[in-house]
């Protein structure tokens, strides 16, 4: 809503003479009001929501202005929503909802609310077209650079690490370093849970290979294309020397947390920093994406340390050595929902980089793996019995990869089963993130807790680990490109981002939390917004870097179910929680980017 010259300048003498902080108080200190924003950027057309956390309920339909920060006018005026309190969260604390999406316009801005005798502001902000990827791309372009293994220490070490439990050695110089507190090199980890492993460097891999393929015009526009072009090719070639002889990826290149760079081996890794040697990898534990993200490169027909004919006989030799041995490598001796997602990823690359016959026949039968895992809900059941899938990173994988699956099927009943269970699952996830007060739309969870399903914001922390659990927001990272991607297979529409309002509303709010609307005002990008977690040094010259995303919000710390909310950046040596970097994070916050970026 524009404003005439003298509100202009009535508002603007009032706002500056009044507060110059992010937060202020009334004269008798009682009532506070913080506007929480995406602190960095948000896309010109689609949605851009804010928040006002406060003390006390702010009346419904208060008026919030947005305010061109370099040359200081009201341009817009937006009204707020419902005050709520999220009883699980926090009593006594208050959010109400800001839409300003109709607002088109470009530059830096700031959001400000007048409370009585008080103005709150945010800290400034951008508005751009694909702001989102021009400011997303180079920095975690940059980001992986500097998460590259390649110290002078690393690199003589890897090039003869020790397998466990052996005198044998083999060169696995090269990949990235896990985190920013942790120098160690996964395929995945929490192998022995069975149920909660993550994929790492193959899926951050495959990752970069996407984004490349499906935004080329940005990466153009951003001067970005060489730079993740030649970061996936040097994944690639990791995944490369990973592969074994006998047709088998190592799981884990394994620190110990010891400076001494020789203590690195090979390893298969138990709950606290345990090894063994059970380091080849099934299905699960990275062996299918790692083929899926050699499979997809090859297509490029560019060499790294490797061709691209390499890329693809390497992944098709490790297809033909899971199909055999998966179950085998698996801790438990069996396929579960992992493994199925995993195995379409590897399947689908092949088929569409081939045409073969049995890597279609295989997508085939993952997919259908997949369908038949819906429960009647509506959530993917993540075993043979009835506990539900849950995961901390890769949420939205299921829906990732049957999306994927559906770019190369051709036949319409099998092109019709993976939709139907694309949207059933889509239609589940909104409809538990809305089944309570839930200004943020934090995308809430199903779970098996002490034998009973149960529901909440975030995973429980008594679970298969024994230990581990921590921010999600990769979890969110790949929700939002889920919501997206599969989203335009099942609710297209004519968006911004090509699917129904609350589809785009729901994969906004989740970018929006990880880059600093969030209960904490955190932007969880390190280097961009005014608040950001402390940095964390780590060895060989490794430590938190520019562009990274921390783990990010858990429940209360010492709630088993999950339940309550928390994010510290000091607590004796366990801040890793929250404040970590964690390249999952930022692999599948590129996914979420990408797919919200207007092509």
């Amino acid at each position: 809503m524009k404003r005439t010259c003298p509100q202009l300048c009535a508002a603007y003498l009032f706002f500056f003479v009044t507060s110059i902080q992010f937060t202020a108080f009334s004269q008798n200190g009682s009532k506070k009001i913080t506007i929480l924003s995406n602190q960095v950027v948000y896309n010109s057309v689609g949605s851009k929501l804010a928040m006002l956390k406060s003390s006390f309920p702010v009346p419904e339909g208060t008026e919030v202005e947005l305010i061109n920060a370099k040359y200081p006018q009201i341009v817009f005026t937006a009204r707020s929503g419902k005050a709520e309190e999220i009883a699980d969260w926090e009593r006594g604390i208050w959010y109400s909802r800001i839409d300003f999406s109709a607002f088109a316009g470009e530059g830096e801005f700031k959001l400000a609310i007048k409370h009585q005798d008080a103005v709150f502001q945010s800290g400034t902000f951008h508005i751009n077209r694909n702001g989102l990827a021009k400011v997303v791309l180079p920095a975690v372009a940059g980001f992986f650079h500097h998460q590259r293994a390649d110290s002078q220490e690393e690199l003589q070490a890897d090039r003869k690490l020790l397998l466990y439990g052996s005198d044998e050695t083999v060169d696995l110089h090269g990949g990235w370093c896990d985190a920013s507190g942790d120098v160690s090199k996964y395929f995945s980890h929490l192998a022995y849970t069975n149920f909660m492993l993550p994929q790492q460097i193959p899926m951050v891999t495959w990752s970069m290979v996407n984004t490349v393929e499906q935004i080329p015009a940005l990466l153009g526009q951003t001067g970005t294309k060489d730079a993740l072009t030649d970061e996936a090719l040097y994944g690639a070639d990791y995944l490369m020397r990973s592969l074994s002889t006998k047709g088998y990826f190592y799981m884990t290149v394994f620190s110990y947390f010891n400076p001494d760079p020789n203590a690195r081996r090979v390893v298969g890794l138990l709950a606290d920093s345990k090894t063994t040697p059970d380091y080849p990898c099934a299905y699960r534990e990275g062996g299918g994406m790692a083929i899926a993200a050699l499979a997809r490169i090859s297509r490029w027909k560019k060499d790294g340390d490797f061709s691209s004919e390499n890329y693809l006989t390497a992944a098709e030799r490790a297809f033909s050595h899971l199909q055999q041995f998966s179950i085998k490598y698996a801790d438990d001796g069996k396929d579960n929902i992992i493994d199925d997602y995993c195995a379409l990823m590897a399947a689908t690359e092949l088929w569409i980089a081939t045409g073969r016959p049995v890597y279609r026949d295989e997508a085939r039968k993952r997919a259908g793996n997949l369908s038949a895992r819906l429960s009647g809900d509506g959530y993917f059941i993540a075993d043979d019995a009835d506990r539900p899938f849950w995961h901390a990173a890769d949420a939205g994988l299921p829906v990732i990869a049957l999306a994927r699956y559906l770019d190369k099927e051709p036949d319409r009943n099998l092109r019709e089963r993976a939709i139907t269970t694309i949207r059933k699952s889509l239609d589940y996830t909104l409809k538990l993130t809305r089944g309570v007060t839930n200004p943020f739309g934090y995308p809430r969870q199903s779970f098996l807790f002490r034998g009973q399903v149960r529901h909440g914001f975030f995973i429980p922390h008594e679970n298969e680990s024994g230990w581990w659990w921590q921010g999600e927001n990769a979890r969110l990272g790949s929700l939002a490109a889920a919501a997206l991607v599969g989203g335009r297979l099942v609710y297209p529409a004519g968006t911004s981002s090509g699917v129904k309002p609350e589809l785009e509303q729901f994969a906004a709010n989740l970018v929006a939390w990880i880059l600093g609307c969030n209960p904490y005002d955190m932007c969880m990008m390190y280097g961009y917004g005014k608040n950001n977690v402390p940095y964390m040094k780590s060895m060989y010259g490794h430590g938190t870097g520019k562009g990274g995303i921390s783990n990010g919000i858990t429940g209360k710390d010492g709630a088993p179910d999950g339940t309550g909310i928390d994010f510290k950046v000091e607590d004796k040596g366990n801040e890793w929680r929250w404040s970590e970097q964690w390249i999952p994070h930022t692999g599948w916050f590129l996914q979420a980017v990408t797919a919200m970026a207007m092509h």
